[in-house]
């Protein structure tokens, strides 16, 4: 009841509209599904890009002609690692990333990305031996002579290429890297160098948006879904990563009116995973878009064709990754709420956290956050749910300030949170304070 009658009360504030942004309008609009059929089109002329293929060479050049072409603005480099055999590899492979980056003009060293894989594979099975399941024939696998891998993961790329074409067109605040992923069939070779190598320079990466199997709207049995996609995000349920899910279903969600977004609070689909996850195992947040129409007995088949795609539904998805990730480049850097515990309060098992305490009145919750130094900041919203409610219930609009006073409401009741504001009403996105973990001394 408490819960409630805030989120009542916090109606009576003034609130701005949550206004289209016209660079980010531009992206979402620029998205070309003829081109994106292309470039499927193209990735699956290779006939395989298995990584122990001679093919898939070819298509890491013609990928980084490609963004090489688009525009003098994006740097174009390869990230080469060396993958040492395993699991169903039959040899030591050097997975190369290719990478297109256009650098921001207020916030370079502030990083977004938005990533897919390049690499595909075809898993042939051995002659099954009584009730037990096949068993996949590694070499046979990856001498498969087709393996075209179009909507995993031509798709997601095709999306990464348009997003790169279209969006370096324009300028942004924070540096946007464009990556497509090579080994991610085989372990998440690729994404797995690129993110340690990330997390020993310090490198500040604000979001990951990778896409893997956004090709197809029909899982071949019967389901067709055209106007929406999943997002998958890591736990738990306040997580860096799950506020990017948020983020990208309500930025994709306004800008593409028609698409639903949805956010599965689940880091991958049941017992698979993708490269989202090398981030968010290197402590950056990563989240994963994928079809609800997954088909899939046709991937990693001869199968996952361009004949069994959807090009339209693919630009729509791309399009959901242009609002939120133009929206992110754009907008300033959320603000700092949980502080790091010092050793002294870890050792004591109880932590004193003065950026969210109970007021004077112990039913008023107080927040603090450090402010950002964003010229532009028009100030900040602190927002508020219950627990047990998945999205952000209530926004409450506070002004150029870093502390906040909810009245009458207990901070055992709720989450809260509180997310930046520029002059032209673009979001970071919400920081929510989230309890650290208590650490109690051991008794004899």
């Amino acid at each position: 009841m408490r819960l409630l009658l805030i989120l009542l009360a916090a109606s009576l504030w003034a609130q701005a509209p949550k206004r289209l942004h016209p660079v980010v309008e531009k992206v979402t609009a620029g998205v070309s599904a003829e081109r994106i059929a292309d470039t499927l089109k193209k990735l699956e002329s290779f006939g395989t890009r298995d990584i122990h293929s001679t093919q898939i060479h070819e298509a890491t050049r013609w990928i980084q002609q490609e963004f090489t072409a688009m525009s003098p603005r994006l740097k174009v480099s390869l990230d080469k690692h060396l993958a040492k055999k395993r699991g169903r590899m039959m040899r030591d492979v050097e997975v190369t990333n290719v990478v297109a980056v256009l650098p921001g003009k207020t916030q370079p060293d502030v990083h977004v990305l938005i990533t897919a894989h390049y690499d595909s594979v075809v898993l042939v099975r051995k002659p099954a031996v009584g009730n037990a399941p096949a068993a996949i024939d590694n070499a046979a696998s990856a001498s498969a002579p087709k393996a075209p891998g179009v909507s995993d993961d031509a798709s997601g790329v095709a999306a990464v290429m348009e997003l790169a074409r279209v969006m370096s067109q324009h300028e942004f605040d924070k540096t946007v890297v464009f990556i497509a992923f090579s080994g991610e069939e085989y372990g998440l070779l690729g994404a797995l160098g690129y993110a340690a190598n990330a997390k020993r320079s310090g490198m500040k990466i604000e979001a990951v948006l990778n896409n893997d199997i956004i090709g197809n709207d029909d899982n071949g049995q019967g389901l067709k879904v055209s106007n929406v996609v999943r997002v998958f995000s890591e736990d738990p349920m306040d997580s860096p990563s799950r506020a990017i899910a948020r983020y990208v279903r309500e930025t994709g969600e306004r800008y593409l009116p028609g698409m639903k977004v949805d956010a599965v609070f689940r880091n991958d689909r049941f017992g698979r995973g993708g490269d989202h996850t090398a981030f968010n195992t290197n402590g950056f947040p990563g989240v994963r878009l994928t079809t609800v129409a997954e088909d899939l007995k046709k991937q990693h088949s001869p199968d996952d064709t361009f004949a069994n795609a959807s090009p339209a539904y693919c630009a729509q998805v791309t399009r959901v990754n242009g609002a939120a990730l133009a929206s992110l480049a754009l907008a300033p850097s959320p603000p700092l709420v949980t502080r790091d515990v010092t050793k002294t309060e870890a050792e004591s098992g109880y932590s004193v956290q003065p950026n969210l305490a109970r007021g004077k009145e112990t039913v008023d919750a107080v927040l603090k956050w450090k402010p950002g130094a964003e010229s532009d900041l028009a100030g900040y919203a602190v927002v508020v749910r219950s627990t047990t409610a998945p999205f952000w219930e209530r926004e409450i609009h506070v002004g150029k300030v870093n502390e906040f006073t909810l009245r009458n409401l207990s901070i055992d009741d709720a989450v809260i949170g509180v997310k930046a504001i520029d002059a032209e009403g673009l979001e970071s996105a919400v920081s929510a304070y989230v309890l650290p973990k208590r650490n109690f001394p051991a008794v004899n």
